[in-house]
């Protein structure tokens, strides 16, 4: 069974996705009395359209977490136009801390994917919360910049979106390292498309993109959701696909006690593998000042 914790925006069109890929029965789990219910009720009708027969179920009883193989977690605070994703700390947090120490008690065997911002922090207070291993507690955050680096080349290079990778790592958020190095158009490197002033202004405008949506609409909804179905059915269907995902890191890159964004496989056991590139100076001092601010937010945080 896979559980949603939030059944607000970003946690009901996450279940659309889910039930649309139909990989798994779903649980959605809300403190507002009924919306989880009747989200679910509502998805039901939804799934009877594409005669997918998975069992959707709501509550606002966290104990209706027992049984459940992956947890998802949107639950919190948005951002607001004026906000950084850091400044969602201390809004966040003791969200994310209840809802972690709930995880624990009623689904121990579980695997978490954070969503909550700043999801760097947030899926680094549900680890030391759950105290479940890293490979279980894992964060969306670099999928979600990769689609938009990806959408930003498409307009700027003519190209389709199906013919571009794109990878972005590291600190989910003003920090993040889009990573032109390994992005290509069917093996061909973006960089050898564009000059290098267009790629300049393409990476800033992937930077401010999150920034961009919240001011026009209020808040991103359908590219999280997006990237957040694409890794549980990563994990669901153990595809091994290779996927930037925040991860506590104990040495990789580097780094130690914090979690990152940086490419790793998920599958069946969670986060399976990482996969360590070879960073350039450049990138390597962009990736560290990611590494400062995260540092800096997990010091100021009382666990």
């Amino acid at each position: 069974m896979i559980s949603i914790i939030g059944a607000g925006r970003v946690g009901s069109t996450i279940a659309q996705q889910l039930v649309l890929r139909g990989l798994d029965d779903l649980h959605l789990i809300d403190i507002v009395k009924g919306l989880a219910k009747g989200q679910a009720l509502d998805l039901s009708q939804m799934a009877s359209g594409s005669n997918s027969d998975i069992t959707i179920t709501g509550s606002d009883d966290y104990s209706s977490l027992n049984g459940s193989n992956l947890i998802v977690v949107p639950a919190g605070f948005a951002r607001t136009p004026d906000m950084t994703r850091l400044d969602l700390l201390s809004k966040n947090r003791e969200i994310i801390k209840y809802a972690s120490e709930k995880i624990k008690e009623f689904a121990p065997s579980a695997m978490v994917l954070m969503v909550t911002n700043p999801v760097d922090v947030m899926t680094y207070l549900a680890l030391k919360i759950t105290r479940f291993p890293r490979e279980r507690v894992f964060g969306m955050g670099g999928l979600l910049d990769s689609l938009r680096f990806k959408t930003v080349m498409s307009a700027i290079l003519g190209i389709s979106r199906g013919s571009l990778d794109t990878l972005v790592i590291g600190e989910h958020g003003e920090n993040m390292l889009p990573l032109d190095r390994f992005s290509s158009s069917n093996g061909i490197p973006i960089r050898d498309l564009i000059s290098k002033k267009g790629l300049e202004d393409a990476v800033l405008e992937t930077r401010k993109s999150a920034a961009q949506v919240i001011s026009l609409k209020g808040a991103t909804i359908f590219a999280p959701s997006q990237a957040v179905a694409t890794m549980v059915e990563a994990v669901v269907s153990d595809k091994k696909s290779l996927i930037p995902t925040s991860v506590l890191l104990e040495g990789e890159f580097g780094v130690h006690g914090i979690c990152m964004g940086v490419p790793a496989i998920l599958g069946a056991g969670g986060v399976e593998r990482i996969i360590e590139l070879e960073l350039d100076a450049s990138e390597r001092e962009q990736f560290a000042k990611g590494q400062a601010s995260l540092t800096k937010a997990i010091g100021e945080m009382t666990v």
